[in-house]
């Protein structure tokens, strides 16, 4: 283990990071371990509460909340896998055990009583199966593997936080992937009667035309899994393990560009990327870096089992659901179903007035002062 102080920008935090082995990965030649983080206190407190976020590719060693939840005096350990950066060869349960690492220590190096689950963004489905697996192990690693050294032997938490939070890898990818694709080959080839962004399919759209488009981007989905199963096992065949392909086109959820569908505060025709018809056009997505292994394993509909409401159906611990209401990319349907998933008795639901990243003045301060009493309630 390696481990280091820094000082923060905030005044009255202190930083620590921490870097660790896995049971199923040890430290890499050029020296970095696969598990790191920072761990965010308050100046002179050991707190006996502390939360722990991960994402499923993204780094959250320095989370926006995480000075704001120490300044509260509850620790916040910023964790990533071995797979930041690196989403394309994604296994979740491997994900998990690094997960589990971030838990444990925690609990045995910083003597933490309660530790809190954060799922934020994708992270809210990563974060769920990690507890569904501690309480009640049902995470199959994918056909021909062995599952992960350490899979069965994870510390669960004591809560669970979903802040603007996705349902799923495959159901996040669905909702925006643009239906009217004909050729997943061929970047410019649309079918028209489905193309969102084509003048007479300008919104409002109707019940008829969003029913339709819905359908489409189920079986493009489908159809994806079908191609990858076939590619997999003729690769396989040649003596390869994998080969990677692109999933274009995929900044098209018609919520983005019509504010009547769902009606929230979130700008009109805006996405994360920007205008929804611009970043559709481009090479930046989710997906659009695959393997035939991590679309089955990450991004089917059918097969993968990063889907947050089978493990939400596993949670039983206090849990808070919080939605952002000017969100361009998670819409209160969402928040609704993880609340409704989680089978926790101790839950509960609200919602802020700000953007995917709570960046509106004042809203993550809203944000961690919600949190704080939440877990001062339910959780100490």
């Amino acid at each position: 283990m390696t481990r280091a102080r820094t000082s923060s920008q905030t005044p009255g935090v202190t930083r620590e990071f921490v870097g660790l082995d896995s049971p199923t990965a040890r430290r890499a030649g050029a020296g970095g371990h696969p598990c790191q983080g920072l761990y965010h206190r308050g100046v002179g407190r050991k707190p006996k509460v502390a939360m722990i976020a991960t994402h499923y590719q993204i780094d959250f060693s320095e989370h926006y909340l995480a000075d704001y939840m120490a300044t509260r005096g509850i620790g916040f350990l910023g964790w990533n896998t071995r797979y930041r950066g690196f989403e394309s060869s994604f296994l979740l349960d491997h994900a998990l055990v690094d997960i589990g690492v971030g838990v444990r220590w925690l609990r045995e190096v910083q003597h933490i009583e309660t530790v809190v689950l954060l799922g934020n963004s994708g992270g809210g489905s990563l974060m769920a199966a990690y507890q569904a697996q501690a309480v009640d192990p049902h995470v199959n690693p994918l056909p021909g593997m062995r599952p992960a050294a350490g899979l069965h032997d994870l510390p669960p938490a004591d809560g669970y936080v979903a802040t603007a939070a996705h349902p799923g890898r495959p159901d996040v990818l669905t909702a925006w992937m643009d239906a009217a694709v004909v050729d997943e080959n061929d970047a410019l080839a649309t079918d028209p009667d489905l193309d969102l962004f084509a003048g007479h399919n300008s919104p409002p759209y109707s019940a008829d035309f969003v029913e339709r488009y819905r359908a489409a981007q189920v079986a493009r989905n489908h159809a994806i899994t079908d191609w990858a199963e076939a590619e997999l096992d003729r690769v396989r065949a040649a003596g390869f393990s994998d080969r990677p392909f692109t999933v274009l086109r995929t900044w098209a959820d018609p919520r983005m560009v019509d504010p009547a569908l769902e009606p929230t505060r979130r700008p009109a025709n805006l996405c994360y990327a920007g205008v929804p018809v611009q970043a559709n056009r481009s090479a930046r997505g989710i997906a659009a870096a695959t393997t035939l292994r991590n679309w089955i394993g990450m991004w089917s509909l059918r097969h993968a089992q990063t889907r947050a409401e089978p493990h939400l159906n596993r949670i039983t611990c206090p849990a808070l659901v919080i939605n952002a209401d000017q969100d361009t990319g998670v819409f209160p349907s969402d928040a609704q179903r993880i609340f409704d998933a989680l089978a926790s008795s101790e839950k509960t639901q609200t919602s802020i007035d700000t953007d995917h990243y709570f960046t509106t003045p004042g809203a993550r301060s809203e944000q961690a002062d919600t949190i704080a009493k939440w877990i001062a309630k339910r959780c100490r």
